[in-house]
């Protein structure tokens, strides 16, 4: 149980620098987001920068014990939210620099949507207190 415990405080403290570095990006290298946002939504480049504020908020909340729930609430919404993005871009085969535009890429990138969704979603149970073996 303990081991599970310290792989799951591992494994949230990835998923939040992930997030906080993929929310970055927006800012430093918004073009490739900017070019899959679907075109029947407003304001793309506005989108974008939204999505990277929000990233970088979700993440740091995951370390946050006091909003940690919340925010992993937050990023199985916004995975969801994503999806769109993704399926734009590999229904139009959007290339961006250094991302593979392949059939196999697209059958792995877009499932594995549901893997971020999962790994956010192990984080919105709270926490079960710590019990000591000692009497």
């Amino acid at each position: 149980m303990q081991r599970l415990k310290h792989s799951k405080t591992t494994l949230r403290g990835i998923l939040a620098v992930c997030m906080v570095v993929a929310g970055i990006l927006h800012f430093a290298q918004p073009e490739p987001f900017i070019r899959i946002v679907p075109g029947f939504l407003p304001a793309p480049a506005a989108l974008v920068y939204i999505s990277g504020v929000i990233e970088i908020g979700l993440g740091i909340g995951l370390l946050v014990p006091a909003v940690r729930q919340q925010a992993a609430w937050g990023l199985v919404v916004l995975f969801i939210a994503v999806f769109p993005a993704n399926l734009n871009m590999a229904i139009n085969h959007i290339e961006i620099a250094g991302v593979p535009n392949t059939w196999w890429f697209q059958a792995i990138r877009l499932p594995f949507q549901l893997v971020l969704i999962a790994w956010a979603y192990w984080y919105t149970r709270p926490e079960l207190p710590q019990v000591s073996s000692q009497p």
